[in-house]
């Protein structure tokens, strides 16, 4: 559905309401340009856009359909852009990615966002508030929109952090715990928050060198400190993947050291139960002659026997750390 049409002349929206027939119109006069928003928009909502501003189809089509990599394209006068929204889900420990597909023209800009992270209403309101940089034309939306889009990147990384530092302390608390699937569970959200943030890096450092002609000299060093903030996520998104690999390595390796823990306490008791068996059974067989068998004492002093190397070994396990 359409969210939004507006018309702005020299940094300054029309007021009123606009309908799609005038901003086609009036977008031609100099000075102007319009910025229509949509919201998950159907085929036949974007049929009549296709047609007035001459969308490429491929881009057309990835905008409906969403679920593209982000990138940027340029269809002769027109550049397209994905961008994927961040907002973490705390309770599931979930980063839940949108998308922001822009399509920028000399005297238009159209926004199709896809999920619920990153609405656009508090930058267009933000926008409307400095009529100088909306001088600067459909440019100043779109790095408004980035800037927007690259700053919501912070709570989730953050959201990330807590989870990852949580994890750390599970891991090194001494408690017989096997965190392994929740590691697993965050390594899978941050290669998934890379792989939606990186490959933006090159085409915003393209913008703000200035390879689009139709973007304000002046719009180029914004695209900068959004670059900056862009390089930073990816920064500290490599070094919690290689935390989380560190420490599914050291969760691991705790893993085998508590099996090995267990196995020689267990084989510690085996052998120490081994010794009152073995007399037991020598003494159960029932023959007639056998050592001690109608001495008075015999019966303590097998129990006697039986309890010394029982402690004995006990002792000695002990020591060695089985036990």
């Amino acid at each position: 559905m359409i969210v939004d049409c507006a018309i702005y002349e020299q940094g300054k929206r029309r007021d009123g309401h606009v309908d799609l027939a005038h901003a086609y119109h009036e977008r031609h006069e100099e000075g102007k340009f319009v910025w229509i928003g949509l919201y998950e928009p159907t085929e036949e909502e974007f049929t009549s856009l296709r047609r007035e501003f001459n969308l490429h189809p491929l881009a057309v089509e990835d905008a409906i359909h969403a679920h593209q990599r982000p990138k940027l394209e340029v269809y002769e006068d027109m550049v397209f852009l994905v961008l994927k929204t961040a907002r973490y889900i705390d309770p599931t420990e979930v980063i839940q990615l949108g998308e922001v597909l822009v399509f920028l023209g000399e005297d238009y800009i159209i926004t199709v966002r896809h999920g619920e992270a990153s609405s656009l209403a508090p930058v267009r309101e933000r926008l409307e508030e400095a009529p100088a940089r909306l001088r600067h034309g459909p440019g100043a939306v779109l790095h408004a929109i980035l800037d927007r889009v690259v700053d919501d990147y912070v709570p989730a990384i953050e959201g990330l952090e807590t989870d990852i530092d949580e994890v750390e302390e599970q891991l090194f608390s001494g408690e017989r715990t096997n965190p392994a699937e929740r590691i697993y569970r965050l390594q899978r959200e941050v290669l998934q928050f890379r792989k939606a943030t990186a490959p933006l890096i090159d085409p915003i450092a393209r913008l703000a060198d200035g390879q689009y002609g139709n973007m304000h000299p002046e719009i180029r060093d914004y695209f900068r400190d959004v670059n900056d903030h862009l390089m930073r996520t990816r920064d500290q998104l490599d070094a919690m993947r290689d935390l989380l690999a560190g420490s599914l390595q050291a969760n691991l390796a705790q893993v085998a050291v508590r099996q090995n823990d267990d196995v020689r306490r267990i084989s510690a008791w085996v052998a120490i139960i081994a010794v009152p068996t073995a007399i037991a059974g020598i003494y159960g067989m029932n023959f007639r002659d056998m050592p001690e068998l109608k001495w008075g004492l015999g019966y303590p002093a097998v129990l006697l026997v039986m309890l010394t190397i029982c402690a004995m070994l006990y002792r000695y396990f002990k020591r060695a750390g089985w036990l």
